[in-house]
């Protein structure tokens, strides 16, 4: 009986490897490329709503919404469908599904209302729009003087005596002394060959304006002696004048001078200090008007 035990049958189980199913299995990797793959669309989907603009997000909602198309502000022309909305009728304009929403069209009084806007528009005044043209021209005389003084080399270097501002008269272009750096010969209206020249390029641009111009003549606080005809008021009204004449060889026609007066030293530029060499300036005020229209240009006789 021993014998018999011994002898009994072995029974070898082999496992086969690579089979569909278990840890080792790959039908996990099957499910996790489709889940990159969906968080991928998902970022980009996030990403291309972020760099989208207003509309554009308005065109897919719009499509995605055809019931809220047709009540919304935005038609949706240039987007999907081009701004026509689905209906019992098939695809139908934008214009057509509000009027059906709406109802009837406006009435009588609404067109009266409508019409008296248009009327009150085409009534506003043409001098508002001579201002904002003036405005435009007041910036670009003030940026083109600027950068003329700058261009020119010779004269760049006496930009620190050119002072340029807008005021609510208009462009004020005030040209000063510096210390070493007279723009007249002492006690007199002749100018020197620079101040001449600087004049000269400011007159070459502003003669290209329809607007008046007034000329100042100012003085420092000094005075002359005791008994002298001759005060700071005639020398900075001749001063002035002595750019006016100038002005008028660059172009400046004489109709153009609003007036060509002397301050003498009744407005410093430096209060606190009125025997500073900057008091002693010349100021030319391009006007902020409306341009004169002539009586051909209205019509008239």
């Amino acid at each position: 009986m021993a014998k018999k035990d011994d002898q009994r049958p072995i029974v070898i189980k082999k496992v086969k490897k690579g089979g569909g199913g278990g840890h080792h299995g790959g039908a996990w990797k099957v499910a996790y490329a489709d889940f990159v793959t969906a968080m991928m669309a998902f970022f980009m989907l996030l990403w291309l709503l972020n760099v989208s603009d207003k509309e554009t997000l308005e065109g897919l909602a719009d499509y995605f919404s055809p019931s809220s198309a047709s009540v919304s502000g935005t038609s949706g022309s240039g987007k999907p469908l081009a701004g026509t909305v689905i209906g019992s009728q098939g695809a139908l304009d934008a214009s057509s599904s509000i009027t059906q929403i709406q109802g009837p069209p406006p009435s009588a009084q609404t067109d009266a209302d409508d019409q008296s806007q248009a009327e009150d528009s085409s009534e506003t005044p043409k001098a508002d729009f001579a201002d904002k043209l003036q405005d435009g021209a007041m910036n670009a005389l003030e940026e083109t003087l600027r950068q003329a003084i700058q261009d020119s080399p010779e004269l760049a270097q006496h930009k620190d005596q050119v002072l340029i501002e807008q005021t609510p008269e208009g462009v004020r272009i005030q040209i000063t002394d510096k210390d070493g750096r007279s723009m007249f010969r002492d006690s007199t209206a002749d100018l020197f060959g620079y101040a001449q020249r600087l004049i000269r390029e400011i007159g070459a641009i502003v003669s290209t304006l329809p607007n008046r111009i007034a000329i100042m003549g100012h003085t420092d606080g000094g005075t002359y002696g005791a008994g002298s005809d001759y005060t700071n008021w005639e020398l900075s009204a001749d001063r002035a004048n002595s750019a006016r004449r100038v002005l008028s060889r660059t172009g400046v026609s004489s109709d153009r001078f609003s007036e060509v007066t002397g301050k003498a030293a009744t407005e410093p530029l430096y209060p606190t200090d009125t025997f500073r060499a900057e008091n002693r300036r010349i100021t030319i005020l391009v006007l902020r008007e409306a341009p004169v229209v002539s009586p051909r240009a209205s019509g008239g006789r």
